[in-house]
């Protein structure tokens, strides 16, 4: 095997190895509100997943980046409110766009064609394209603070209010989420991203 001790890595080697490793993993395609309610803004996090089986909690980690908070973080706090759409291959491209670095008064939603609709529950508006989307509140907020207590990662547990699903990915009568129908977008390491090319089963022990 070979091994690095982690207090001797740089940060961008500790982020390649984690990042490289952690795979797939799956994509958090966030809308939220600025303060003044006046801007949509909408990026996506692969630092995502899913929490309780007791309360419908999702969580997404916000990398800062040299200190700085990000336009969804700040939205989030300032608001309690998100509402988080998981990305398919028919909006990838879509996706991608979003994630150029923007001023907080311009919306990522501007630079695509992506449609939005009001949400059922909270204000932050929905991504109409997305396949799968959740309403949610904030349900707990965790700066992530480095050796020197220095805030790098705001770390947010969000409860889903609402669930949408188109009905070409769902099966309402089993109320399963239909995967092949799907065909949902995980993000690997760089500029890799992956889709379920095979599913097989493995039956639990009891």
């Amino acid at each position: 095997m070979i091994h690095y001790k982690a207090e001797q890595l740089s940060k961008k080697q500790q982020y390649k190895f984690v990042s490289g490793s952690v795979i797939p993993r799956p994509i958090a395609w966030v809308t939220s509100l600025s303060k003044d309610g006046s801007v949509v803004n909408a990026a996506p996090f692969s630092f995502f997943s899913a929490a309780s089986n007791e309360l419908p909690l999702l969580t997404v980690a916000i990398l800062r980046k040299d200190g700085a908070i990000k336009d969804t973080a700040r939205n989030i706090i300032d608001q309690k409110e998100a509402v988080i759409h998981i990305v398919d291959q028919s909006v990838v491209e879509e996706m991608n766009q979003t994630s150029a670095p923007l001023s907080p008064d311009e919306s990522e939603i501007d630079q695509t064609g992506l449609t939005l609709v009001d949400s059922v529950t909270v204000k932050v508006p929905s991504i109409v394209e997305a396949k799968i989307r959740f309403e949610g509140v904030l349900h707990q907020y965790v700066p992530i603070k480095n050796e020197n207590e220095e805030i790098v990662t705001d770390f947010f547990f969000i409860r889903v209010t609402d669930f949408f699903f188109d009905e070409k990915v769902f099966d309402q009568e089993k109320e399963y989420i239909l995967n092949d129908q799907l065909n949902p977008v995980a993000r690997l390491a760089g500029n890799q991203y992956a889709t379920l090319n095979e599913e097989f089963t493995i039956v639990r022990p009891k």
